[in-house]
């Protein structure tokens, strides 16, 4: 939860740093101008590159990458296929979690990791020794199906794929685990952003006051992080 706050309060303030004006459209609401940049930016490349972020210990949480290209995939004239979007971002998730097996579980170590879990670089990345350990955890009870069960649950879900390396599990068995959970995964948030198109009328009914609840919710979040790193130290 705290990743995909975190990274709804940058997606907002880069948008505004970068927003253009919408077409035929100068008081587009926030809705619809972000609804834009989507369809001028989303394409099969860049949600395999952010869905492999989002699956690698980078705070790319993967609802802000595939409920809008399946919603923006669901419109006639779209660009996109919403099955090539599923496809796609499981691609995108397993580059990501081979990445965290190979080099991170694997290469550097569990003794490596940890140390820079509880580092100041691995605390900007959200990561931490106990989320780490909890990953582990569940990667020691369940075995190799974690790799997919997991796929499913938050924290665990960015982080399994490192134990697995640790554990040196056989990557035939972790690729086929991670590309079902995953693909999985994708094809629920797809489903988010399918039924979203059918509620488009009622989203932009009520955009301006959607817009106004996104601002605030980005300044409380900032406020509260802020508040508790000054309190923290």
């Amino acid at each position: 939860m705290k990743r995909t706050l975190i990274t709804l309060c940058l997606s907002c303030a880069i948008f505004f740093l970068n927003a253009q004006p919408v077409e035929n459209q100068p008081e587009a609401t926030l809705f619809g101008k972000l609804e834009h940049w989507y369809e001028q930016n989303m394409n099969y490349g860049s949600i395999t590159l952010l869905m492999a972020a989002e699956s690698s210990i980078l705070p790319v949480p993967s609802e802000l990458v595939i409920p809008p290209a399946a919603y923006i995939a669901s419109k006639p004239e779209s660009h996109l296929n919403i099955f090539l979007v599923i496809l796609f971002g499981t691609i995108g998730a397993l580059i990501g979690a081979t990445v965290n097996y190979l080099l991170l579980g694997m290469l550097l170590g569990r003794a490596v990791m940890y140390r820079f879990a509880n580092s100041k670089i691995g605390h900007l990345l959200l990561l931490s020794g106990e989320k780490l350990q909890r990953a582990e955890n569940y990667f020691n009870k369940h075995g190799k199906t974690s790799t997919f069960v997991g796929r499913f649950i938050p924290v665990v879900r960015h982080f399994i794929s490192i134990p697995a390396g640790f554990s040196k599990m056989n990557f035939a068995a972790f690729a086929i685990f991670t590309f079902i959970g995953a693909g999985l995964w994708n094809c629920c948030l797809a489903l988010l952003g399918y039924l979203a198109h059918g509620q488009a009328d009622i989203i932009e009914k009520y955009a301006h006051e959607l817009s106004i609840g996104i601002v605030i919710l980005a300044v409380l979040v900032i406020i509260y992080f802020s508040l508790k790193k000054v309190f923290n130290k």
